[in-house]
């Protein structure tokens, strides 16, 4: 069987380590760029579903979280009927470095798929969806407790 897992954390690697070079300059540091983007995305989101959609522990969210709260780009406001739920929003200042993030994601696609043709980026994408599916399901269970079978 191919290694297939191998590139995927190259590319994963290479592009992290590209945004939070080109994103010092906003004072984010590592991943910060990624909850900045999520919550662009689905405003008033909440933090489980944050986890879920990041795919990280509740600490990593929460550290992440409050940095991004410190530093003024995103706010939490209660929820109306459970006031232990906070709803995430940008602020003015996250929704104004959010579109260079968007910019930068958009040329990171574009040089990644350079060269492919618009059918094998499709499949491509169809793949990598499945993929993730199949991690993503393995991480729920691993982060439940249970042992995976190796």
């Amino acid at each position: 069987m191919k290694d297939i897992l191998r590139p995927i954390g190259i590319i994963a690697r290479s592009l992290d380590s590209i945004a939070n070079i080109e994103f010092k300059k906003f004072d984010l540091t590592r991943g910060q760029y990624l909850y900045l983007v999520r919550i662009a995305e689905n405003p008033g989101i909440i933090q489980e579903r944050l986890i879920e959609l990041i795919k990280v522990d509740r600490a990593t969210v929460t550290r992440a979280i409050q940095k991004l709260s410190r530093a003024g780009l995103i706010t939490r406001q209660a929820d109306e009927t459970n006031l232990k739920i906070k709803h995430l929003y940008l602020t003015p200042a996250g929704q104004a470095i959010y579109p260079e993030i968007k910019r930068e994601n958009d040329y990171s696609n574009q040089v990644a798929l350079q060269g492919l043709t618009t059918a094998e980026t499709q499949v491509l994408h169809e793949l990598l969806t499945k993929v993730s599916t199949n991690v993503a399901a393995d991480w729920e269970q691993v982060k439940k407790g249970q042992q995976r079978p190796y």
